[in-house]
């Protein structure tokens, strides 16, 4: 699989993100600009530009005609995906870490930096997509989470819950009518940072990825745990490597979790990727085994993104550069190990 090497920023990549058919590729990083690339080839199509600092995060929605950022400059903007004209900015006391649309692409949240005398939070705001340059400044409502920092968000449970991670490696689940904590999950979920939280396609479980080294599948939905009380985050799987992990995503279609990250750049005392542990990681989703180890770039892996039908993944390292890897045929020939299925008479 060798990669298409996308150039287009100058600084370390913060995410990738495909639309909803795998055509288009986002990617963001600490140089400002927001590029929209063809995932097929690596043909860059345009760019977003109006932020001030660090664009930490985007999301796209699901008809590919609406782009959220936000960034280091306090702001969250909401872009028309053809044009690139900048609709409608939100501003804010501290930096927007992460941004998600939600499933119906009728609501946005935005998670706030904790920083000088501001808790920081969730916010959801309504997208007026009717008239998309009157949007309403205040949000619906505001999740604050009373402990931890939030450091990624994400919806779930068709738009009726969102799930929180948090700095001290918790998780929470709130709902989405007032932002009121639906269920807390007491004991940590990792003993580090939660770096990622990404989504199955069908919206029931999720992983995470954790400075811990470790990467968690969570289900979201009712269960009763060995005391016989009600639980709403189960974990499922546990995935350990060697490196602090910056990102995990779900595989479609085939029974593998692919993560990466790596050493920080300055704690990387000899040369080479194999010191520094760049490589992205792919574990089997059952049988929690690694299987496979895809060279990375020059430092540590940022963002892990996989193609909505599976067809390959896309990373964003510290260097710089955009890889995007197409899965070759024999990944789509090859079953996934495991107890041979009865043949049919």
């Amino acid at each position: 699989m060798r990669p298409i090497m996308l150039s287009g920023h100058e600084r370390a990549l913060t995410q990738v993100v495909y639309n909803s058919e795998g055509d288009l590729l986002f990617s963001c990083a600490k140089d400002h600009v927001v590029n929209v690339w063809r995932s097929h080839n690596g043909e860059r199509v345009g760019t977003y530009d109006g932020h001030n600092g660090t664009v930490w995060t985007v999301d796209v929605d699901t008809t590919s005609s609406l782009l959220v950022t936000g960034s280091a400059d306090n702001m969250m903007k909401l872009w028309n995906v053809k044009t690139g004209e900048c609709l409608y900015t939100w501003e804010f006391p501290t930096a927007v870490k992460r941004v998600a649309w939600s499933e119906d692409d009728q609501r946005v949240l935005a998670v706030t930096e904790k920083r000088m005398g501001f808790p920081g939070g969730v916010s959801v705001f309504a997208i007026n997509r009717d008239d998309l340059k009157s949007q309403s400044k205040e949000p619906q409502f505001t999740i604050k989470p009373t402990g931890s920092k939030a450091t990624v968000a994400a919806w779930c449970s068709l738009d009726e819950l969102i799930v929180t991670a948090h700095e001290d490696g918790t998780l929470n689940l709130w709902d989405t009518e007032e932002g009121l904590l639906f269920f807390d999950k007491e004991e940590r979920g990792h003993a580090g940072v939660i770096t990622d939280l990404q989504m199955s396609p069908d919206g029931t479980y999720f992983v995470t990825s954790s400075k811990d080294k470790s990467a968690k599948i969570w289900s979201v939905g009712p269960h009763k745990n060995a005391h016989g009380e009600e639980e709403y985050l189960t974990l499922i799987k546990t995935y350990t490597g060697e490196p602090p992990l910056n990102s995990a995503a779900i595989i479609p279609g085939k029974p593998y979790v692919v993560m990466g990250g790596g050493q920080e750049a300055m704690n990387v005392t000899t040369t080479g990727a194999r010191q520094g542990h760049f490589e992205v990681r792919f574990f089997h989703r059952i049988f929690e085994e690694e299987v496979s180890r895809v060279k990375g770039g020059f430092g540590p892996c940022n963002s892990v993104a996989v193609h909505p039908q599976g067809k390959g993944y896309a990373i964003g390292g510290e260097d710089g550069y955009v890889r995007v890897h197409e899965f070759d045929k024999s990944w789509f020939d090859a079953r996934p190990y495991g107890p041979l299925e009865p043949e049919e008479d």
